[in-house]
């Protein structure tokens, strides 16, 4: 078996639980930079152990404080209510069984500000590590472990490799790419993992590719 230092001494965090309070921050964090835009509500669906045993593991005071950009090191999550407040930003939890998923999973939906919702589904899989399986009803699998694009766009000839061709003229490198649609000619979800950061010039021209509708980056 290999492990990884990573994996005997746990992620830099506030506790008291690296899949309770440390991954819980860092799979709501990455949550809202996928929602990508300002939002005025969220609402935290927990299942299994998030929802059993997540006040007392400071569950929910993590997640509120990943969706208000905060990071799992930081001394003010459990401040994060009072953020909330100051910003305008109502919350709120509620319990819900997912049948066979994770048991450290939530749902977690965003009102933005034009009153449009983002949907994201993920689950915190220990050692501080995520995994986002879900984006507004599509299937994904985003860790966030590398810098990661995530795309939507038509679902047409000649979309995947004007990505990729944007991506080779600036030498970045693909490391995984996955793919998934609800149905031919319809959106589609790419999620790339690269091995270099994406600079903001490349994310524009990524863009700016036609049938290409969201770009989200997380380095």
């Amino acid at each position: 078996m290999n492990l990884s230092i990573f994996d005997v001494i746990g992620p830099i965090m506030i506790g008291p639980s690296s899949s309770h309070t440390a991954g819980a921050v860092k799979l709501a964090r990455v949550a809202a930079r996928i929602a990508g835009k300002p939002f005025k509500h969220v609402e935290f669906g927990l299942h299994g152990s998030f929802a059993k045993t997540g006040k007392g593991h400071g569950t929910h005071l993590a997640l509120l404080a990943g969706v208000l950009g905060l990071t799992e090191e930081d001394e003010r999550i459990k401040c994060s209510p009072g953020i909330a407040e100051a910003r305008g930003i109502t919350y709120k939890f509620y319990e819900v069984d997912l049948d066979d998923v994770h048991e450290n999973t939530a749902v977690i939906t965003f009102t933005h500000d034009d009153d449009t919702t983002t949907e994201i589904v993920g689950c915190s899989t220990g050692g501080g590590r995520i995994l986002i399986t879900r984006i507004s009803g599509v299937e994904v699998e985003v860790t966030a472990e590398r810098p990661t694009i995530i795309m939507q766009q038509i679902d047409r000839p000649g979309v995947i490799a004007g990505i990729s061709r944007i991506l080779a003229e600036n030498n970045i490198n693909i490391g995984v790419m996955r793919f998934s649609r609800v149905a031919k000619r319809d959106v589609a979800t790419s999620v790339l993992e690269t091995d270099e950061k994406i600079p903001p010039e490349v994310v524009e021209k990524l863009a700016a590719l036609d049938d290409v509708l969201m770009v989200r980056v997380i380095q």
